[in-house]
């Protein structure tokens, strides 16, 4: 049973770190981007160093009081907001986002767990290196969130999910220890990976304070096409193609229906999109080559290919840096166009890819039984992502179906599950979706992750009632 962070365990606290590390909760620290929760907090800490979160640690663990880190605020599943309960510390990483180092020849950036996305990006940048993790939210969101959710993003065709692009992480346990693993090693088989452990586990095993990531030397030649497909099959098809025509260097292969540009005129009529009327599919095809090649040739035969084969339809090819940007403008404004629009239940799965037109076709239609509803489904179809989402009829408001919103949300994952996907692909299961890993989670694996928090987190002190529940 944890105790609340009462006004003497606040003051306690404070007394023992620097002035301003503890601080009154701020409302941006209880929310989270959809408004459909808000959070709880006896003060937020915002320390400067490993060993000042180690404190932090060490005095919630004496008091048993949660503790709730908190990156960017970017996630979608709660997992950085606590709606009940006693009230927890929010432990906030906004001020450790030093760039500790870059070795350049090495391809490895070591980065604070509070550095943004978009900084670390930079800092790779400056040092003729390019670190591939791409999300929308990058100017928000933090390396650390990053990696305690695991982030795909759109690159993850070729380069992996963040656990990829990670060698190593420093951490504080739940009892106040640092475990100190930024070596800048690619092979190291010293017993259990603790790294990949802590990765993804949402911070309930441990708060990540830095990472040492691994770089890429960026392609040389880029280019960008949007395709005409006539059917995800269809889309299937093209990408199979595309990888047989430049092998490892597709970079991203993006699945696109015409709710997504249809939502953008709604909310964004000022945002070009590239077709007068929206197709039913398209697919954004990105590619990096060697020197030597052209993107805008490979794209060309790529679609004389899929044009042959009755694949593609229609299609633009980038013809500049600047008209490469445009496409992925449109395809990085679709989330918030949802987000404007209201979505009834939002669904962020991965299948095999064999089965995403069979899952398609089949919650389509079991929607449309259910009711008058509008779906936008899009995403990474490269590595089986979808976010499939569903929305009131054109003019209705979400509040409306709000009461539809389990019904809905049930038989998309029952469809997922039964096809032998995942219910969450990218953004983590939070406090939202801690129920689905009870009804759709191997019993033996959900066993042995309990197992593993009461081992690592005996009093739940870390982010009580996220993942497990």
């Amino acid at each position: 049973m944890l105790n609340p962070a009462d006004e003497r365990f606040v003051s306690t606290l404070a007394a023992g770190l620097p002035d301003g590390t503890i601080r009154p909760p701020e409302p941006r620290y209880l929310e989270e981007p959809r408004g459909r929760w808000v959070g709880l907090a006896g003060c937020v800490a915002l320390p400067r160093t490993t060993a000042e979160v180690a404190a932090v640690v060490r005095a919630c663990q004496a008091a048993k009081v949660g503790i709730v880190p908190w990156g960017g605020g970017t996630g979608l599943v709660g997992g950085q907001v606590l709606p009940a309960g006693p009230a927890p510390v929010v432990l906030s990483l906004d001020r450790m986002k030093a760039i500790r180092g870059i070795w350049s020849s090495e391809n490895v950036l070591i980065a604070e767990a509070g550095a943004k996305l978009a900084e670390v990006r930079a800092a790779a940048d400056g040092a003729g290196r390019l670190f591939p993790l791409s999300l929308a939210a990058e100017g928000t969101c933090s390396i650390g969130g990053n990696l305690a959710t695991n982030a795909g993003g759109v690159n993850v065709l070729r380069w992996g999910n963040t656990r990829d692009l990670c060698l190593g992480v420093e951490a504080v346990l739940a009892d106040g220890s640092i475990l100190g693993g930024l070596k800048r090693l690619r092979k190291d088989n010293t017993g259990y990976d603790l790294r990949n452990l802590l990765i993804g586990s949402e911070g309930t095993l441990g708060i990540i304070t830095a990472a040492s990531l691994r770089l890429v030397a960026p392609p040389p030649v880029t280019g960008a096409a949007l395709m005409v497909v006539e059917s995800p099959a269809a889309a299937l098809d093209l990408l199979a193609m595309a990888e047989g025509l430049a092998p490892g260097c597709v970079s991203a292969f993006e699945l696109i229906h015409r709710t997504g540009p249809e939502f953008l005129a709604e909310t964004m009529p000022d945002l070009r999109q590239p077709f007068p009327q929206p197709p039913e599919w398209l697919v954004l095809v990105d590619m990096g080559l060697p020197n030597g090649l052209s993107a805008a040739e490979m794209l060309e035969e790529l679609f004389g290919m899929g044009a042959e084969a009755g694949l593609v339809t229609d299609g633009l090819i980038a013809q500049s840096e600047s008209q490469r940007a445009d496409f992925w403008n449109l395809r990085e404004n679709i989330p918030e166009a949802n987000r404007l629009i209201g979505a009834i239940s939002s669904h962020d799965v991965a299948l095999p890819l064999s089965e995403l037109p069979g899952f398609i076709d089949q919650a389509g239609a079991a929607l449309a039984a259910m009711g008058n509803f509008r779906i936008n489904c899009f995403g990474h179809l490269g590595d089986g992502n979808l976010h499939y989402n569903v929305f009131p009829p054109k003019g209705a408001s979400r509040s409306a179906y709000a009461g539809r919103a389990d019904a809905v949300k049930e038989l998309v994952h029952d469809i997922v599950h039964a096809r032998g996907g995942s219910v969450s692909a990218e953004h983590g299961l939070g406090r939202a979706k801690t129920g689905d890993l009870t009804r759709y989670g191997d019993p033996s694996r959900v066993a042995a992750m309990r197992a593993i928090k009461a081992a690592l987190d005996p009093a739940g002190i870390l982010n009580p009632g996220a993942v497990l529940g």
